[in-house]
C-alpha cells in the first residue's frame, strides 16, 4: 500500500475505542468538522448530502399522510414560552437567551427555540375555528438550539442540530393518537427500510416523557458499542397544550370543544446512528438508499489499453445513469487504482465496480461489495439489472448484521445485580419486569449510568392508549426493589 493511501486510513479501532473511532470516521470521511463554539459542528456536502436524503424520504411520507409544511420563528418570546409551565421546566436548563438587539435591550426576552410548541400552538388557536378545520398537521424543517453541558458528539450530542418537529390538533382524542402511531410508524419505517437499523418500538416511563406531554413513544436503535440511541419521538399531548393556547373549535352541534394535540420530531441523531452502525475500521459504510454515490467505476489500464477502458467505462457510467443510479466514474489520471479503492471505501461508496483490459475482452464487470469486500464478475449484458440486485443485496447484508446485533443483545434480569452485571459486561437491552417507580431507574442509573430507554406497548390497546406491556406472569416482582410489577422496562446505556 502507498503513503498516500496509508494517509486516507482510520486509526482508532471500532471495537477498542469508538469515540475516537467514530470521531475520525465523520472526519476523515467528509462528512462533519468541529466549529470553533463549542458545542457546535459544520456539516461538510456529504454529511448534508445523507440529510437531505433522510428529508426526502420523510417529507414524501409525511405530505402522503396529509401534512404541510411551514416556517415558524427562531426566536420565541419569553412570555409564550411560559404559557405551558412544563415546558419552562423541562427546558429552562437549556434554554439560549437573546437579551440584546444591537446595542439596544430588549423589552422580552426571545428564546432561541428548544423546541417550537409554544410559538406554533398560538397561530393553530387562530386557525382553527370550526371542527373542519381538523385535523390541521403542520411539519417544519429547521435547526433548534439546547445549550447542553455535554461534551460534542457529532449528530448525537450538539447544542445546535438540524430536524423535523411535527405539530398536530385534532377533534378528538382518538385522532390524535392515530396521528401518533402514524408517525412513529414512519420513523420505524425510514430506520428499517431506508437505513437498515432494526429498531425497538415503545414508549418512555412516564417521568422521562415530553414535558406537558400525556404520553411519549419511542423508536431505540442499539449501536455496535451496547448503547441505545433514541431514533425519533412521537407525543400524545393530550388537551394540556390546546387549554394553555386556547386551540378550541366548534364542532357539529355548535358547541365549543377543546383540541387534542400531538408533536413529534426526529433529529440528525438518525445520522449518527447510521454512521455508528454500519460503518467499519476501513472508514464510512452506508446503505445505497442514501449514500451520495452508490457506485463507483474504477477503471485499471496501462497506457496502451487506456483508451478502450476508458471508453468501455463511460458507456457503462452512462448507462448506470440513465437507469437513475447515482453514479462516479473515478477516471483521475494522478491517483492510482489502491488509492481510489481506499478512498472511496473510507467515503462508503456501497458497489465498487472495476474494469481493466480483461474486462473489457470478455466484455464483463468485476464487482465488489463495500460491506464485506465480496467479488462478483458480471456480464456486461443486463448490468443495470445486475447492480441494481446487487445493491439489494448490500442492503440486506447491512440489515442482517445489525438485526442479528439487536437478537442477541436483548437479555432479562431478576436483581439489580444481575442488571447492572448484565450492562457492565454485555451493554444492550436488559428487560426487566419494574414497578413504576423512578426510584428504581435512579438506583441503577447512580451505579452503572443505565436507565430506562423504552418500555414495550400492549398489543392490545396499543391503537388508543399506548399502555406498556405487563409482565406475563400475575405475580411478578420488581427487579430492583422486589415489590409487585405490573409494566415491562428495558435499561440501557444511551446516547
Amino acid at each position: 500500500m502507498s503513503d498516500e493511501s496509508q494517509e486516507l486510513g482510520i486509526t482508532e479501532s471500532k471495537s477498542h475505542k469508538p469515540g475516537e473511532w467514530y470521531a475520525e470516521v465523520v472526519q476523515k470521511a467528509g462528512i462533519a468538522d468541529y466549529a470553533p463554539m463549542g458545542g457546535f459542528i459544520v456539516t461538510k456536502p456529504r454529511g448534508y448530502a445523507l440529510w437531505e436524503r433522510l428529508q426526502d424520504e420523510l417529507d414524501g411520507r409525511f405530505k402522503e399522510t396529509g401534512v404541510d409544511n411551514v416556517y415558524f420563528p427562531m426566536f420565541i418570546p419569553e412570555s409564550f414560552l411560559e404559557r405551558e409551565k412544563d415546558i419552562v421546566e423541562g427546558f429552562d436548563p437549556e434554554v439560549a437567551w437573546v437579551t440584546h438587539g444591537g446595542h439596544d435591550e430588549l423589552e422580552e426576552r426571545l428564546a432561541v427555540r428548544p423546541t417550537s410548541e409554544s410559538i406554533i400552538a398560538p397561530f393553530m388557536a387562530d386557525w382553527t375555528r370550526s371542527h373542519r378545520d381538523l385535523p390541521l398537521r403542520l411539519n417544519q424543517w429547521c435547526s433548534v438550539v439546547r445549550w447542553e453541558a455535554t461534551e460534542t458528539k457529532p449528530f448525537f450530542r450538539t447544542k445546535e442540530f438540524m430536524w423535523q418537529e411535527g405539530h398536530t390538533a385534532h377533534a378528538s382524542d382518538e385522532g390524535a393518537w392515530d396521528e401518533v402511531w402514524t408517525r412513529l410508524g414512519q420513523y420505524e419505517e425510514l430506520y428499517e427500510d431506508v437505513l437498515a437499523i432494526p429498531v425497538l418500538r415503545g414508549k418512555k416511563p412516564e417521568h422521562d416523557k415530553f414535558p406537558g406531554a400525556d404520553t411519549t413513544t419511542t423508536v431505540e436503535a442499539l449501536m455496535p458499542d451496547g448503547k441505545s440511541v433514541q431514533g425519533g419521538t412521537s407525543h400524545h399531548l393530550g388537551q394540556s397544550f390546546a387549554e394553555a393556547f386556547d386551540i378550541t373549535f366548534v364542532d357539529e352541534d355548535e358547541d365549543e370543544q377543546t383540541a387534542y394535540t400531538t408533536s413529534w420530531g426526529l433529529s440528525w441523531r438518525a445520522l449518527g446512528a447510521l454512521i455508528m452502525t454500519h460503518s467499519d475500521d476501513q472508514g464510512l459504510v452506508l446503505p445505497p438508499t442514501v449514500a451520495p454515490t452508490q457506485v463507483v467505476i474504477v477503471p485499471i489500464w496501462q497506457e496502451d489499453t487506456k483508451e478502450n477502458v476508458l471508453e468501455y467505462s463511460e458507456a457503462i457510467a452512462a448507462d448506470l445513469e440513465a437507469a437513475g443510479v447515482r453514479v462516479e466514474l473515478d477516471d483521475r489520471d494522478e491517483r492510482n487504482p489502491g488509492f481510489k479503492f481506499n478512498e472511496h471505501e473510507l467515503n462508503g461508496v456501497p458497489l465498487r465496480l472495476e474494469i481493466g483490459p480483461n474486462e473489457v475482452d470478455d466484455e464483463e464487470v468485476t464487482l465488489v461489495h463495500r460491506p464485506d469486500n465480496e467479488n462478483v464478475v458480471a456480464d456486461r449484458s443486463g448490468l443495470v439489472e445486475t447492480v441494481e440486485s446487487n445493491l439489494e443485496t448490500i442492503y440486506d447484508k447491512l440489515y442482517a448484521a445489525a438485526e442479528e446485533r439487536l437478537e442477541d443483545n436483548v437479555r432479562e434480569a431478576d436483581s439489580p445485580e444481575e442488571i447492572m452485571g448484565t450492562i457492565g459486561k454485555h451493554g444492550g437491552y436488559v428487560r426487566v419486569p419494574w414497578c413504576g417507580d423512578q426510584a428504581c431507574e435512579e438506583a441503577i442509573k447512580e451505579k452503572v449510568s443505565a436507565e430506562i430507554v423504552m418500555q414495550p406497548l400492549a398489543e392490545e390497546g396499543e391503537a388508543t392508549t399506548g399502555a406498556p406491556e405487563a409482565p406475563d406472569d400475575d405475580d411478578a416482582e420488581c427487579a430492583v426493589c422486589g415489590e409487585s410489577a405490573d409494566q415491562i422496562a428495558y435499561f440501557a446505556k444511551s446516547y
